[in-house]
């Protein structure tokens, strides 16, 4: 099976929310676990990764907390993958994995398996956050006016 990690996965989700407001100075990682779902532990954990891999920025100080260090349509999911799972392959002889298989020089698919992985590549390289942001199934957060009677909405 082909498949990311958790952790990528909660990357994912935590920038999407990020990005949902591009515009807004820093989120803490209390905020962005309440928002997104995603645990406290798990977000400081993610948003720490991010930083290292120059995706988010870090801000210190009395408004600080982390931003997305370029707009949502220059981030790509091959970005955040490589940052948490490395680079992508679907086989351990393609995409420039260096360990092969003991079969490898033999082996009558391997050129499809290039084909198909650098398909995969490319279609992660060319998706943003922006464009995963651009029909959420759960809306951005909304900003609660008190209600007549007391009742936030």
């Amino acid at each position: 099976m082909i498949r990311m990690s958790r952790l990528t996965d909660y990357a994912v989700v935590v920038l999407t929310r990020m990005a949902l407001c591009p515009g807004r100075p820093a989120y803490t990682a209390a905020e962005l676990a309440d928002q997104s779902g995603v645990p406290a532990p798990t977000v400081v954990k993610v948003l720490k990764q991010l930083a290292r891999a120059g995706i988010v920025a870090a801000q210190r100080g009395a408004r600080g907390g982390y931003r997305l260090a370029r707009s949502p349509g220059e981030v790509t999911l091959k970005e955040i993958i490589g940052a948490f799972d490395g680079p992508i392959r679907i086989a351990d002889c393609v995409g420039g994995g260096g360990r092969g298989c003991r079969i490898e020089e033999t082996c009558p698919t391997r050129g499809v398996w290039e084909r198909v992985n650098e398909a995969i590549v490319d279609t992660l390289g060319g998706i943003t956050l922006a464009e995963m942001c651009a029909n959420p199934v759960v809306p951005a957060p909304a900003k609660l006016e008190p209600r007549a009677g007391g009742m936030m909405v």
